[in-house]
């Protein structure tokens, strides 16, 4: 009995070089499109925040306003000075504060370096 040889041609140089090319780019679209969804999923989250935050904002503000006119209910009911006083005194406290809390906000955010910190992924 004859034990016929299986050769099987092995591909050639070209033909390996062709297909880790193919691949690469193959794995290069695939790693673009991963962004993409990353990117969207992000953009979802930070939406999805920003609404959230703004709500959150205006019912701070909407009480705050409340809380300042019922200040100056108080200072009017237990004080003996004129309803616009009692605004006056509310209304430049607050601005007072406002003030300091944007001094204090500028120099704080004037001692910010904002510069990306690199990831591990992109340190891989």
């Amino acid at each position: 009995m004859e034990n016929p040889s299986h050769h099987t041609a092995e591909p050639s140089v070209a033909e390996l070089l062709r297909g880790i090319v193919t691949d690469a780019k193959d794995l290069l679209n695939q790693e673009v499109a991963m962004l993409k969804l990353e990117a969207r999923d992000e953009l979802r989250k930070a939406k999805t925040t920003a609404i959230t935050l703004g709500i959150g904002i205006g019912l701070v503000a909407a009480g705050g306003m409340l809380l300042s006119v019922m200040l100056v209910q108080v200072l009017a009911v237990f004080l003996e000075i004129p309803l616009w006083g009692c605004y006056g005194i509310v209304g430049s406290s607050l601005a007072v504060l406002g003030g300091v809390g944007l001094a204090v906000g500028t120099s704080t955010a004037a001692d910010l370096t904002v510069a990306p910190q690199p990831t591990v992924k992109t340190q891989k």
